[in-house]
């Protein structure tokens, strides 16, 4: 009996030692995790009015008077600021309290290679302290010590952070938590993105300074070690979507091979690799010769050729005795060398290039059945039945698959709305914007238009009239694409005024120009070739005074008018 006892106490043990090490391994896998702030609306902004700098709230009222040398707003949703002036810098409220002031030398992080309106990390602050650096929350809560020769932004990925200590870098997150130990020479984000993801699965190219010069090595997106730091140069296949699998191009020696994680799938005994996404296969070349490898890492066209060039579906394989053409699979290809082809994202359809008598295009179905002849000079698939081609003067049109012209080929430009059904086309000589639905029925012609792409519309406008459309080409009042407005664009005359929203007249046709009330509530006005704004209440928070020489449209908040400046930077002022 005491020998069972004994044997149960041992299994007991041994089950809460194992629960102790999953439920570290939890807390250590999520202590990495995040989370991006979301900013819904933007509360505040930064004034500049005679070269000095100051912040009002989305009504115009002055929150920090402008008497700084700059202003910075990490989120523009929360009411704190960071303050410069001369050599002193404070963080503001927005009841003008300064705030963190057990904290010295306070910035934001400003974010690098991140498409967004919004500059710095939006939750955190890095401070610093004899000489080192530390990061606070916006409630002044400590998430790190002050132990950190330098903090900046990891380009890529917000929410990361690259840190430097004792010469040596690492990564940790705006939590604090370690991701990259901090052991490396330099650091990288391998530039893996995806459309739902962006970069969150991108890895780390890691290296460290050798007698020989740098090594590398690399990291998986949780930070773990993948290979080892030994290699002359690492670079990720990217247009491989893979999560979890991480295709490497490594060199050691000079001689490149492929890794698929950890595993070799490719010896490095090669001068050159490159990755085809077409046909999702390798290039590989060895004392100039060429030859093709699989995913797998398999030489499925023998190392022997020339030259190797790729054009849709076929690879092309050259050396004294000619072409000979493969499939993607390594098998030889039933088709003349002077013929390519190209897939469609409808596999109904592949586009047929000839370039036996100069290159010319044409489309054929999956069977192989002519349905285009080849006598384009270009052709693109469009979606559902349709084609942009290009003739020899370089015009632009639409056909559908019978070859029945659906689009004049007459266009200069001419491409598909960014996240619409529509088609934009623009005859240069007239400066005539056109607008197709997605049937290529024609819905709007304007001169010397602008095209405005927004979340739920598209906006279509030059100096004489506005247009609202749909994503699917449906013609939208301004009643409708405005609807939390109280007054709304009339014109009559060639004057602008504002009705209300059944349409009686509140403001009489004075102006030479209006725009609709913009989401914090105010309208840009034009008379006598000056701007100025109204609020909701159609009263005129300034008269117009202002002259712009830009086209686009005047953004006001109260008095102050919008200036955007660097890469995504703006501010308000009321200078004239």
């Amino acid at each position: 009996m005491k020998r069972k006892y004994v044997i149960m106490i041992i299994a007991i043990l041994i089950l809460i030692a194992i629960a102790s090490i999953v439920i570290y391994n939890i807390i250590v896998e999520n202590g990495k995790n995040y989370e991006i702030e979301e900013v819904k609306q933007y509360n505040y902004f930064v004034l500049k009015q005679n070269d000095l700098y100051g912040v009002i709230d989305k009504k115009g009222n002055t929150i920090i008077d402008p008497e700084y040398s700059e202003i910075k707003i990490p989120n523009p949703e929360k009411g704190i600021f960071v303050c410069y002036q001369e050599d002193t810098t404070k963080v503001l409220n927005e009841r003008k309290e300064e705030i963190l002031i057990q904290y010295n030398n306070i910035e934001p992080i400003r974010l690098k290679n991140i498409a967004s309106n919004l500059m710095y990390e939006k939750s955190i602050l890095k401070y610093g302290k004899d000489g080192k650096y530390g990061l606070i929350d916006f409630k002044g809560n400590e998430i790190t010590k002050p132990i950190y020769d330098e903090i900046d932004s990891l380009p890529y990925k917000e929410g990361e952070l690259l840190v430097k200590q004792e010469g040596k870098y690492g990564v940790i997150n705006i939590k604090g938590n370690k991701i990259v130990e901090i052991e490396y020479d330099k650091i990288a984000v391998d530039e893996y993105y995806t459309d739902e993801n962006r970069y969150q699965y991108a890895g780390y190219i890691v290296s460290i300074t050798t007698e020989e010069g740098y090594r590398y090595g690399y990291l998986n997106y949780k930070g773990k070690e993948i290979l080892k730091t030994e290699y002359n140069d690492i670079a990720r296949v990217t247009e491989i979507k893979d999560d979890e699998n991480s295709y490497l191009i490594c060199a050691k020696n000079g001689q490149y091979g492929i890794t698929k994680n950890k595993d070799t799938i490719v010896e490095n005994e090669y001068q050159s690799i490159r990755y085809d996404a077409t046909n999702e296969v390798f290039v590989v070349e060895k004392s100039k010769k060429y030859g093709i490898a699989n995913l797998e890492g398999t030489l499925i066209v023998p190392v022997q050729y020339n030259q190797i060039d790729i054009t849709g579906i076929y690879l092309y394989a050259q050396n004294e005795q000619g072409i000979t053409v493969y499939n993607s699979n390594g098998t030889q290809a039933n088709i003349n060398s002077n013929v390519s082809i190209l897939n469609t994202s409808n596999e109904k359809y592949k586009i047929r290039i000839n370039n036996e008598n100069g290159t010319k295009y044409g489309v054929i179905n999956q069977e192989g059945k002519q349905l285009i002849e080849e006598k384009y000079n270009y052709i693109e698939y469009l979606y559902d039945n349709y084609f942009i081609v290009s003739n020899e003067n370089g015009k632009l049109g639409i056909i559908d698959d019978k070859d029945t012209i659906k689009i004049e080929i007459n266009n200069d430009s001419l491409q598909k709305i960014q996240d619409t059904d529509l088609i934009q086309t623009t005859l240069a000589e007239s400066k005539t914007t056109q607008i197709y639905a997605k049937a290529m029925e024609k819905i709007c012609e304007m001169q010397n238009a602008t095209v405005e792409v927004e979340d739920d519309y598209i906006k279509i406008y030059n100096e004489t009239e506005v247009k609202y459309f749909s994503k699917d080409g449906k013609e939208l009042k301004n009643t409708q694409v405005y609807s939390s407005n109280k007054l709304f664009v009339k014109v009559e005359n060639e004057k602008y005024g504002f009705v209300d929203i059944n349409g009686n007249l509140v403001i009489d046709y004075q102006y030479d120009k209006a725009y609709e009330f913009n989401s914090y509530g105010f309208a840009a006005v034009k008379k006598d070739g000056k701007w100025g704004a109204m609020n909701e209440q159609g009263e005129e928070v300034i008269a117009p005074t202002y002259e712009f020489n830009e086209q686009s449209e005047p953004s006001f908040i109260g008095k102050y008018y919008r200036v955007i400046y660097g890469l995504g930077e703006f501010y308000y002022t009321d200078t004239k």
